[in-house]
């Protein structure tokens, strides 16, 4: 299999959250197609905040695209001229009312590679300090600080349903933290 090769691309619409374009792409086998991107103009992040008892800090919210409710980790766009850490660790505070510590990189991923730009880092934030009430009161219904077993039992369970969350929590617990592990 060899790379695919863009010929040409045309913006059909765009906005400051996203672009949808028809790149004109030669795919080995198949031939000449326009192909659908979605190109998001900021990349994303999402923090895993856990406590000192081994808790996880999420908000249940419900979105209006899906018409689910479930239970996400804070997460925003990160600015331009913004470090994703500097972002993420915005995101938490504004989202759950809960000042970040130390806000260290988990993971990156690509969410839709097939189909979309969107980039997202997901960080690992402890030593969170309470500070108030969320500053942005839409974003979602409870802010609640979860055991580990909750947290799984609502992965297995389907509860989790935002892509970014469940990539971010699922990373955390498995491979994160056999590496943490493996590291001591």
């Amino acid at each position: 299999m060899t790379e695919w090769e863009v010929h040409g691309r045309r913006q059909v619409y765009g906005s400051p959250w996203v672009e949808l374009w028809l790149d004109d792409v030669d795919i080995p086998g198949v031939g000449r197609v326009d192909h659908h991107v979605l190109r998001m103009p900021k990349e994303c992040a999402n923090s895993v905040v856990t406590d000192r008892a081994g808790r996880f800090l999420l908000l249940h919210r419900h979105r209006f695209i899906t018409g689910r409710w479930g239970w996400e980790l804070p997460a925003g766009w990160v600015e331009p001229g913004e470090e994703p850490a500097a972002a993420a660790a915005r995101e938490v505070e504004e989202e759950t009312g809960w000042r970040p510590g130390a806000v260290v990189p988990l993971t990156e991923f690509d969410a839709m590679a097939g189909i979309s730009t969107m980039h997202f880092h997901s960080f690992h934030v402890t030593g969170a300090t309470r500070i108030g009430e969320p500053v942005d009161r839409s974003e979602a219904s409870r802010v609640e600080w979860l055991t580990e077993d909750e947290v799984v039992g609502l992965l297995a369970a389907g509860e989790v349903a935002e892509g970014a969350s469940l990539a971010a929590l699922s990373y955390f617990l498995g491979p994160y933290r056999l590496a943490s592990r493996s590291a001591r």
